[in-house]
Order: C-alpha cells, then sequence, then structure tokens
C-alpha cells in the first residue's frame, strides 16, 4: 500500500505542479519591456520638497489630474489590490502625477487611504500641464489623458526607467497591455496583480544571485 502511495504521489505531484504553473504562466516569465526611454520627473515638485526618483524602484506610476475626486475610487481599487499586498517590497512605489493646485485634495486623499495601509510608498508629484503631457507622451502608449490631465490607465515603470507590460507574444491572440485600468477592480485583481508579482519576483531572484555570488566570491577569498 505504501508503495502505491509513494509511486501516486511522484506522478501525481509533478502533473499538479505542471497545472499550477501552465495556468499562471505570467508569474514564471519575465515582464517584457516596452520603452525603455521614460521622461525624466526630476522637475516636479513634491508635497514635503523631497526628490522622487524612478531609478532604482519599481513604480507603478498614475494620473490623477484635476478634480482629484474624480479619480478617488481609482486610488482606493488601488491601495485595495495592489498596495497593500506589496508595499513592504522595500524599492516598491506609487507615483501620481497632479497638477498644481490640487495640494490640498491630495493631503485629504492621503488621509482616507492611510486608514486602509501605511501610505509611506504613496508619492505625488505635481507640475504644470506641459511636464504633465510631455512625461505621459514620453510613455508611448495608445493611451490619451483626458481634459483634467488624468487617465484611468496605471503603469509599472522597472528599476532601469523602462515601461513594462505583456507584449502580446506570451499567449496567442493575447492583446499588448501597455497600462492597467485602474477604475476596473477586475483588471487589477486578473492582469495587473499578475504582472507585479512578476517584476517583484525578477528583482527578488536577481538580489538572492547577487548575494550568492557575493558570498562565493568572500569564500573563494
Amino acid at each position: 500500500m505504501k508503495k502505491f502511495l509513494v509511486l501516486g504521489v511522484l506522478f501525481i505531484l509533478p502533473l499538479v505542479a505542471y497545472l499550477f504553473f501552465a495556468s499562471g504562466v505570467h508569474n514564471f516569465a519575465k515582464l517584457p519591456v516596452l520603452n525603455s526611454t521614460i521622461g525624466s520627473i526630476e522637475n516636479f515638485e513634491t508635497l514635503d520638497s523631497t526628490q522622487i526618483t524612478f531609478k532604482n524602484k519599481i513604480t507603478v506610476l498614475g494620473f490623477l489630474g484635476k478634480d482629484l475626486y474624480q479619480k478617488e475610487g481609482n486610488a482606493f481599487n488601488l491601495n485595495q489590490k495592489i498596495y497593500k499586498k506589496n508595499h513592504e517590497f522595500q524599492d516598491f512605489q506609487f507615483v501620481m502625477v497632479v497638477p498644481f493646485g490640487s495640494e490640498p485634495e491630495v493631503k485629504e486623499l492621503l488621509d482616507e487611504l492611510d486608514t486602509i495601509a501605511n501610505v509611506s510608498g504613496w508619492k505625488f508629484l505635481f507640475g504644470t500641464p506641459e511636464r504633465i503631457k510631455e512625461l505621459f507622451n514620453s510613455l508611448k502608449t495608445p493611451h490619451t489623458l483626458d481634459e483634467r490631465l488624468g487617465t484611468n490607465y496605471v503603469y509599472i515603470i522597472d528599476k532601469n526607467v523602462g515601461l513594462r507590460g505583456r507584449d502580446g507574444k506570451l499567449k496567442e491572440n493575447e492583446s499588448i497591455v501597455y497600462g492597467y485600468d485602474a477604475s476596473s477592480v477586475a483588471d487589477l485583481a486578473n492582469v495587473m496583480n499578475d504582472d507585479i508579482k512578476v517584476i517583484l519576483a525578477e528583482y527578488r531572484l536577481a538580489l538572492k544571485k547577487y548575494k550568492a555570488d557575493r558570498t562565493n566570491t568572500a569564500k573563494s577569498n
């Protein structure tokens, strides 16, 4: 009986593992770089005058526009479905771009979000309409900003300041994904959450390899 049980485990477990990995293929493949020439954010201002950068950070970039209340639901969706699950990752940040004059609304939104999770990873950038449009256009996506300088879409920017997404080559009939619709809980939960896992896993593996290489080098010396 034990013999058949052992044989069953040996044959069934690999099959179950295969089905699991196959169903979440994006979790185990590198997220493609769609654009490696994203514009600078050095000319934007922040609430506390700190310098925000894309470099060496994994960033969720959004454009909330004027009348922040119009995109408040998007912010809460992102906070619940993406931020809460990943904000403890050291180099992970949310960067939301808004026009000058939105400071009071931003402070109020941060206070509301803070009741759900620590908002230290939420960063807001303030700029002129021209600078906001310039940054958005540098993403080179098919999306557009509305008349309030906002969009429902958010974007994943990697540590090398490249736009990450799906290039449509991994699965048959898969569309290119430049950004994620923050007004759609389904899009965040089923697509963006998957892709965030991919890029975080990528950097975790890179960090482990770096530490292992340093350890081996130290031992050899």
